[in-house]
């Protein structure tokens, strides 16, 4: 089998792998160990031991641990792809994990691995919502101005999110969500944390006003 990080044909063979939260194998291999339950792979994300044999597994380009780790992350992808690519979320997630394991080589440290997967998946989710947004036609938190009468509609969070540009969804997602500091955001986004706080408050008044 040749190293993942060789070519295309090798990434796209990610997508074939199924997504089961489970670990396989003998004593000290990367798929050694305790099993992780259908409750999501919570074990995993806190277990830096088991973790750092799946990345070291899959930089050696083991398939097993591959589709083990595919299995941690890809939840943790889809959570943050969907609330700022929302229907595209899936082809941003999908191009996520591509660009994960085909980097996966480049992450010298195992502990890192949830902070470096997450840059690519908020540069991925930004990227594929950039190209179907529309130029906002009224005030500049909105993508999608809501029409007269249907802001019942927003009670919905989902229906809230969409009615908020790419880049005020990221910073609630990444602030709310992932739960990091301004500074963090600012750094991850590579904007100045002033910019960070003002998207902040301007989508929580977008938000809540789309509450009613």
């Amino acid at each position: 089998m040749r190293d993942v990080a060789t070519g295309e044909h090798i990434d796209r063979r990610i997508l074939l792998l199924p997504c089961r939260p489970r670990f396989r194998g003998g004593q000290g291999g990367a798929g050694s160990g305790d099993a992780v339950t259908k409750e999501g792979n919570t074990g995993t994300l806190h277990d830096p031991h088991l973790l750092a044999r799946l990345v070291e597994g899959a930089q050696r380009g083991d398939a097993l641990a591959m589709d083990d780790l595919l299995g941690v992350l890809a939840p943790y992808v889809g959570r943050i792809c969907g609330p700022v690519a929302l229907q595209d979320g899936a082809d941003a997630a999908q191009e996520t994990l591509i660009t994960v394991f085909r980097r996966i080589r480049q992450l010298q440290e195992p502990a890192a691995l949830f902070g470096w997967v997450r840059a690519i998946a908020v540069r991925e989710a930004l990227k594929f919502a950039g190209q179907r947004r529309r130029q906002p036609t009224m005030s500049a938190e909105w993508e999608e101005p809501p029409a007269p009468g249907d802001l019942h509609l927003a009670s919905d969070i989902a229906d809230a999110l969409h009615r908020l540009t790419p880049e005020y969804r990221a910073v609630l997602m990444l602030r709310h969500v992932e739960g990091l500091s301004e500074q963090e955001v600012s750094a991850l986004l590579e904007i100045p944390v002033g910019t960070v706080r003002s998207r902040l408050f301007r989508a929580r008044q977008s938000f809540r006003s789309a509450w009613g």
